[in-house]
Formats: C-alpha cells, sequence, structure tokens
C-alpha cells in the first residue's frame, strides 16, 4: 500500500497546484496552509471552512503526521520537560524555561546525535534521523501552549539547543524557523531565536551567506585545540583557527555577535592559560559569553569547576571588555538543564 503523503511537506504553490488539479479554487491553499500552520489543526475534520467532500478526499491522500507530547515533567524551579513521541515512533525532548522575564522554548533538532562530544548525555546516544520542519514546529507550539497554560505568559524565545546539531539538519531548521517566524505561522520576530552549533565552519559561513535573521551561538568550551580535541571530536575536522576565520565571516554578513556557551571543569579547562585562550579568541567579533554550570551525566570524568576559578573568568573577559555571566541550570532535578538530554524516561523508542 502506498504511504500517504505528510502535508506539511508541501509548499503553499504545491497545495495550489493539487487544488487546481482537482477542480478546487486555488484560494483552498490559503485555507488549509492557515490550519496547517497558523492554526495547528491535527486532524483535516478541524478545517470546518472547507467542504466535507473535500475535508474527506484530503484524508484519502494526506496525512498530518503531528508530534504527540507523551510525557510531561515538571521540575521544582517550574521547568518543563517533554517527552515528544514522534509519528514513527521514536522520541525526542524539549524544554520550557522560565524565568522572571522570558519563558524559553528548547527544541531538538535531530533523533539522538552523531558528535559525540563527551561531556554530553545526548552525545552518546545514537543519531537515527533528522526532525522534519513540522517536527520542530510542533515542539515550538507545544511550549508556547505550556507557556499560556501552566504562566499565563507568552513564550519569548526559542533555543536550538536540544537532542541534535542543528546545522546537521539544516534545511529542515532554516524551513521550520521560517514558518516560526512568518506571519502565516507564529509570527515571532528572528532576534528572538537562537540556534547552537558544536562549530561547523562550513555551515556558519553557509548562515552567513544565506543571510539568516536569529541569532547564532557556539558551543566552544575550550579555545585551545589540545583541550578542545578531547572533549568535542568534532574540532578535528573544525579546529579553533577554522572556527574563528568562520566566525569573523559570520560578522562581516551579518553584523551580529555571537554567544559562545561554555562549561569549566576540574581539570580539564580550569587553568589561566584556557582563561587566556578564551579572551584571545573572544577578541576576534563581538560576543558575549555565557558560563554555563556543569550538569553531571553519567561520565566522571566530568567534574564543575570551583566557583572561584568560573569567577575568574568573568574577571579576566570582564577587564578584556567582554560581556560575561555565569548562568545558572535549570531543571536538573528532571534532567532537563543543558547537556542531560538523553530520553532518561520510561518511554522508549520504537525501532524501524
Amino acid at each position: 500500500m502506498e504511504q500517504k503523503r505528510d502535508i506539511r511537506a508541501l509548499t503553499r504553490d504545491q497545495l495550489k497546484e493539487y487544488f487546481e488539479s482537482i477542480g478546487e479554487p486555488a484560494f483552498r491553499a490559503t485555507q488549509v496552509f492557515e490550519w496547517l500552520w497558523k492554526k495547528g489543526a491535527k486532524s483535516f475534520e478541524d478545517m470546518t471552512n472547507l467542504s466535507l467532500t473535500l475535508r474527506e478526499k484530503m484524508q484519502q491522500e494526506f496525512v498530518i503526521n503531528h508530534i504527540r507530547v507523551d510525557e510531561m515533567q515538571r521540575s521544582n524551579d517550574g521547568t518543563i520537560k517533554n517527552a515528544v513521541r514522534l509519528y514513527d515512533g521514536k522520541v525526542v525532548e524539549s524544554v520550557l524555561i522560565p524565568t522572571d522575564k522570558r519563558i524559553t522554548a528548547c527544541v531538538s533538532s535531530q533523533v539522538g546525535c552523531s558528535l559525540d562530544c563527551h561531556f554530553c548525555a545526548t552525545g552518546q546516544l545514537k543519531r537515527m534521523r533528522n526532525l522534519n520542519a513540522d517536527e520542530i514546529y510542533d515542539q515550538v507550539v507545544a511550549v508556547m501552549n505550556e507557556a499560556e497554560n501552566f504562566f499565563d505568559r507568552p513564550l519569548t524565545n526559542i533555543v536550538f539547543m536540544g537532542m541534535g546539531e542543528p546545522l546537521m539538519n539544516y534545511k529542515n531548521v532554516l524551513d521550520a524557523i521560517e514558518k516560526i517566524t512568518s506571519p502565516e505561522g507564529l509570527n515571532m520576530a528572528p532576534r528572538r531565536i537562537t540556534v547552537s552549533t558544536v562549530g561547523l565552519a562550513k555551515m556558519i559561513k553557509k548562515l552567513a551567506d544565506d543571510e539568516v535573521k536569529f541569532n547564532l551561538a557556539l558551543s566552544l568550551h575550550s579555545a585551545r585545540d589540545v583541550v578542545r580535541d578531547t572533549i568535542m571530536p568534532i574540532n578535528l575536522k573544525n579546529p579553533v583557527a577554522d572556527l574563528a576565520e568562520a566566525l569573523k565571516y559570520w560578522y562581516q554578513k551579518t553584523k551580529k555577535r555571537v554567544t559562545y556557551e561554555y562549561v569549566v571543569w576540574k581539570g580539564v579547562n580550569d587553568q589561566p592559560e584556557d582563561i587566556a585562550a578564551l579572551v584571545k579568541f573572544c577578541n576576534h567579533i563581538p560576543c558575549k559569553v555565557n558560563l554555563i554550570e556543569y550538569n553531571p551525566t553519567d561520565d566522571e570524568r566530568f567534574v564543575k569547576a570551583s566557583e572561584e576559578v568560573y569567577n575568574q573568568y568573568v574577571n579576566e573577559l570582564e577587564k578584556a571588555g567582554i560581556v560575561a555571566k555565569i548562568r545558572r541550570s535549570r531543571g536538573k532535578d528532571i534532567d532537563a538543564a543543558c547537556g542531560q538530554l538523553a530520553n532518561k524516561n520510561e518511554l522508549t523508542t520504537v525501532s524501524e
């Protein structure tokens, strides 16, 4: 039996062609597009301004592969973690992070990850597939609804810092962001969206060439190849010098500063030479540094550095005129903090 197409994989023009091919007026494409993206219809039955006959015909030819939040965990600090079931049975996680001034959705872009960053729980998972644009979009909508339901506040920010490397799912991530920022979708300002990468120099340049409007964050953790090689294997193909060149290109094209995400571990990157290397790296382009509190995984090699070392980083960066803040992690009690997303709940991914 031939598998039905997911209707959300069609562009507006493709929808228009489809309706014209079955003798329907072209404006049906606009109606259906609005139901799919702005109104978040989960079934064709929801599309009440279409005739029953047309809805039944669409049901015969298409599906809407909507995500399902199978489990929602709430942290003592208000953080919410969603275990999201995809249409093929696989599971990813997304997080709602509330603070006094904002509510942020942290979304996943891949099922698992292939980059093997040694300190990251997600990095220990096998990468099974990329998420489709609609699956990314649906995660945002789910968190947006939770923000309204539990906090009576709107979603204000989105970060692509969940499971997976966004720039290894380039097209789907950009397609999702296009829908999120479109007036026909969620109409969110691009400046409120941040895409985080472990540092794929070639793809950072591609972002610049594509003139994206969202923000860029780099999961850096060391500005020394001798250290970064040992904790992030991707650095062997994307050394620090190449990253610096790509980031200069990014800034030249976009004029947007970059955020460096940086965890400090005892005995790994807690020496004066590590701090000096970061300060030097920060001088390449305008940037800010988020010094992130480490959230333990099962790897005993990584232990959070002392507060004294974190403060030394801040002091040296500020002396050099670089904005630096220590970011306290949220959602640790439900394994929802940075680097902890690894499907530790009881839900299992259905194998193909």
